[in-house]
């Protein structure tokens, strides 16, 4: 029986589901892009290949070995994207919620049931049909949950707008002891350098007091205020609108101390150096023209 225990993004990681990029199936077509980053690429002929992303999710996979963190990979199903396992379910507590995703992603969810099966059925949850929500929007911060969602009225026409307010509201009625606070976020279809499709694309915690932030993720500045008041400017690394392009908040935290990031986030992995942290550089760069990074490749399970 896996015990879930996650509660913030930072402590000892012991347990997480890692994505797949084998058999990740062929470059999409232009009208089956999920999202502009992607778009980009295959109309530029710069989507990545197979070959290269797996030798990128291996080099994250020997940082968890060397961590002595439990990896679980998703089941192989063929000519499929399973990286971004992020997107298909989270764990708040010790509740694993199954997110409500686009309806062709359904598979993923499959393909990691066997990790599922060892959870007290009782704490496995599936939202509403109504109810929209995802990995990369939920973000855990001890008493605080905070949540990306998309306020416009357009929402439908969004294939980016992954979490509605719906989803908002599922989680404060399950959490009534949590401070839920929704982030309403930029969104476009078209410029993915104006797009957070989730909010790990414009903010994440490190260590027990700072944060990777884009202000013009936020529609709203009261958003990005709160967070400036919640965690100090000081301790507020904030990154460009190119920094945001190439996912650099979207690192990903082992320990308090321990930060896995891109090896060409010089800027910020040094930051982070001189901030006390050990800094796991690995390749992810191609990985990163999906529009997702070392966040969205994980699920993290336990956490002590």
């Amino acid at each position: 029986m896996l015990r879930l225990n996650i509660n913030n993004e930072t402590s000892r990681l012991q347990a997480v589901v890692l994505g797949s990029a084998i058999s990740n199936g062929p470059t999409p077509k232009v009208e089956e892009a999920y999202d502009p980053k992607s778009l980009e690429h295959i109309v530029a002929g710069t989507y990545p290949v197979e070959s290269d992303m797996v030798i990128e999710m291996e080099a994250f996979n020997q940082v968890f070995f060397k961590y002595g963190v439990t990896v679980y990979r998703p089941k192989l199903i063929e000519d499929y994207n399973q990286i971004f396992a992020r997107d298909i379910g989270f764990v708040i507590g010790d509740v694993f919620i199954k997110s409500n995703i686009l309806p062709d992603r359904e598979r993923e969810l499959d393909a990691i049931q066997y990790v599922i099966d060892q959870i007290n059925p009782a704490k496995v949850l599936r939202p509403p049909a109504n109810v929209h929500i995802e990995g990369g929007d939920v973000m855990l911060w001890n008493d605080y949950i905070f949540i990306g969602t998309y306020k416009g009225s357009d929402y439908a026409n969004y294939i980016t707008a992954r979490t509605n307010l719906a989803g908002v509201q599922y989680i404060k009625d399950l959490f009534p002891d949590k401070i839920v606070k929704e982030f309403d976020l930029v969104k476009s279809k078209i410029e993915a350098r104006d797009n957070a499709l989730h909010l790990d694309c414009c903010f994440q915690p490190v260590g027990t007091n700072k944060g990777i932030i884009y202000k013009r993720g936020f529609r709203e500045e009261a958003d990005y205020l709160f967070l400036v008041n919640l965690f100090g400017v000081a301790n507020l690394f904030h990154i460009t609108r190119k920094e945001m392009y190439n996912m650099n908040s979207n690192v990903f935290s082992i320990d308090t101390n321990v930060v896995v990031s891109e090896r060409k986030f010089k800027r910020l992995n040094n930051w982070l150096r001189e901030n006390g942290f050990v800094v796991e550089e690995i390749p992810y760069a191609e990985i990163a023209k999906q529009e997702g990074l070392l966040r969205c490749s994980t699920l993290p399970l336990i956490r002590s």
